[in-house]
């Protein structure tokens, strides 16, 4: 919805911007880093989490049937 529909809205209804923006639906963790990322040019933090849910992935599977094979690439 963009943002002047909104305003209209908000005053039709007599609810505050921060009302209106509380009923809206939250994004998700990952569309909000994305978000963080682009806004504040901070790429340089993408490689660093990724290799960090790696190598967190690489730990869990450690634990199950998966281990063998895993062992294999180091």
């Amino acid at each position: 919805m963009d943002e002047p529909t909104r305003e209209k809205q908000n005053r039709e209804s007599g609810a505050s911007a921060f009302e209106s923006a509380s009923r809206e639906k939250s994004p998700g963790i990952v569309r909000e880093f994305v978000d963080f990322l682009r806004h504040n040019k901070k790429w340089w933090i993408a490689p660093i989490v990724a290799m960090l849910l790696l190598i967190g992935l690489f730990v869990v599977l450690s634990g199950t049937a998966a281990a063998p094979f895993i062992y294999t690439l180091f």
